[in-house]
């Protein structure tokens, strides 16, 4: 394997981006797997993110087979395997990152026309076959779709494994609200750490040099030499031309891909997969769902067998049967268990899907399929517990699998009102069904969240199961008129067996469970994407009293996509 460190890529505008290239010895030219991104090219996998790795590496011993793991960074391809597989690897600081200099400004346009020019060097080099793949996990994901859009010639296939899309929807403001906490720590841990000039970053393994470049700049240097993203995202509440610059056109997402999505990454990835498979214009797009943390199963064999004959079906023109794959790849979920049952579709959301009606019933707190006789109501307060509807056992084996929307009609004592939404299930014996997530080990069935102001619909793309929000204007509430709002709730799959329930969770800020007595800490279930940031959620407008109004002239209802059994 030949292995160049620093490799000057030159853009546009002069600057030049820091590339490590790897790639095989032989004489005749090879297809490329690339990134581009913040997180560092010199900073070790093993070192720089330590639990994750001894997560992996403890849960599955045998990772990555054949390989001596000597190369690895986060989130990225294991350049051993795949220069072994006949493709050259090539990772890259993006712009005012690691080892490249300039203004530091995380899924930009500029980022984004960066990695243009970047796939387009990879295409022209003497060592490559002039066929770019992309291919890597959420930061490595979520710019595939933003330069796809820019359809770089060069640009033959790609990958985005667990990747958000929509900057303002899937990452910042989940359905208007603020997603301040994982900002605030993931923003300075993974990428201002490893700003360029950062003498603090680690040092390059590989090389004895500092991971963030030679130069060393003070903490105010390195302040003006970055955009101001938290700031932005705190300041802009409605969707502008500032968020729509970081987010892909669909329309102009023509290459072959291949969405791998997570079923339980609650409050960052899977709506981008799952949204863009839906909506991207390419001809031949693929959808993957799987369970699992975060990078779990791009590293596993599973993971690693599709990424390799996709690419070596449009990077090296192999004809292997990819083409011929059905659309939609399942790993269907099953309570208490990791066992998981592979299935083929070809379409989403499924087009047998029946689609189910569950109405809640405030008069007993049922969550039923029949629409409640009388009127009921039931308030709480927007800083406490909230309210919980529960459905009766289910009478039979039950596989709920897509998109869920939930229609409410509200109320509130203020001017607004934010609603976090959970879908649970418990067994007979009162267990509840979670699943290992992305980050945390105890996610529920799925979520969603709204700020009521952010109601309006786009009667354009809206659908029955996928409201769309424009978040394009603030329409607050009159303090105690009722108001009908449709929130939309991310994918979930599972098969419930007999006897099952399901239960709706509806308060007014994040969802948790009691306190665990032992750790003192509560089982939240979204890990880190939390929304508790004081200025986004004055307590003054958003700690009101918040009202479910439910019965024949309010038919709150959860619509829940059932997949009959036996059918295909």
């Amino acid at each position: 394997m030949i292995i160049e460190r620093d490799v000057p890529i030159v853009v546009d505008d002069g600057l030049e981006l820091m590339a490590d290239v790897f790639r095989p010895g032989q004489t005749h030219p090879v297809p490329v797997i690339m990134t581009l991104g913040p997180y560092g090219k010199g900073v070790r996998y093993q070192e720089g993110y330590k639990a994750s790795w001894e997560w992996m590496s403890a849960r599955h011993p045998d990772l990555l087979a054949g390989s001596e793991k000597q190369y690895l960074t986060w989130e990225t391809v294991d350049p051993e395997i795949w220069v072994g597989w006949g493709y050259a690897v090539v990772r890259i600081d993006s712009r005012g990152a690691g080892r490249t200099s300039g203004k530091l400004d995380i899924l930009s346009p500029r980022e984004t026309l960066d990695y243009f020019h970047a796939i387009e060097w990879a295409g022209t080099q003497p060592w490559s076959n002039g066929k770019v793949g992309l291919n890597g996990i959420s930061y490595y994901a979520i710019n595939q779709w933003h330069v796809a859009a820019l359809q770089p010639p060069h640009l033959a296939a790609m990958i985005p494994w667990e990747g958000a899309a929509d900057f303002y929807r899937d990452f910042v403001r989940h359905g208007g609200i603020l997603s301040n906490k994982f900002l605030e720590t993931w923003y300075p841990r993974q990428i201002l750490s490893v700003q360029h000039g950062n003498a603090a970053a680690p040092v390059d393994p590989w090389t004895g040099e500092r991971s963030s470049g030679g130069l060393k700049q003070s903490e105010r240097n390195r302040a003006d030499n970055r955009a101001h993203t938290l700031d932005n995202v705190r300041a802009r509440e409605l969707d502008d031309e500032w968020y729509r610059s970081r987010a892909p056109d669909w329309e102009k997402v023509k290459v072959p891909f291949l969405s791998s999505a997570n079923w339980a990454g609650f409050g960052l990835h899977p709506r981008g997969n799952f949204e863009a498979f839906m909506n991207a214009a390419s001809a031949e797009k693929w959808l993957e769902a799987h369970p699992g943390r975060h990078e779990e199963w791009f590293y596993l064999p599973y993971g690693m067998d599709l990424q390799k004959r996709f690419f070596d079906c449009y990077l090296k023109g192999i004809d292997n049967g990819w083409r011929e794959e059905d659309r939609v790849m399942l790993n269907v979920r099953h309570p208490f268990t990791d066992d998981v049952t592979p299935r083929k579709e070809n379409e989403w959301p499924l087009s047998r899907t029946k689609w189910t009606p569950a109405y809640l019933d405030t008069t007993d707190m049922n969550l039923g399929y029949a629409t409640p006789r009388k009127y009921g109501s039931a308030t709480f307060n927007a800083d406490g517990e909230g309210i919980w509807l529960e459905s009766a056992p289910l009478p039979e084996a039950t596989e709920i699998t897509g998109p869920l929307s939930l229609k409410l009609f509200v109320s509130s004592t203020t001017s607004d009102a934010d609603l976090f939404v959970t879908l649970q299930a418990f067994s007979p014996d009162g267990r509840e069904v979670d699943f290992q997530g992305t980050v945390d080990p105890r996610t529920p069935l799925a979520q969603g969240w709204l700020r009521a102001s952010h109601r309006k619909l786009c009667p354009l793309r809206s659908l029955p199961y996928r409201p769309f929000h424009t978040h394009d204007e603030k329409l607050p509430l009159v303090p105690g008129e009722i108001y009908e709002i449709d929130v939309e709730i991310w994918p979930t799959c599972v098969v419930l067996p007999e006897g099952f329930r399901l239960r709706l969770d509806i308060r007014g800020k994040d969802f948790a469970r009691p306190v665990d007595l032992r750790s003192g800490t509560p089982h939240r279930g979204s890990g880190p994407w939390l929304h508790d940031d004081p200025i986004d959620r004055c307590p003054a407008i958003f700690g009101g009293s918040t009202t479910i109004h439910t019965g024949p002239a309010y038919p709150s209802r959860l619509l829940l996509p059932i997949i009959p059994a036996g059918e295909a």
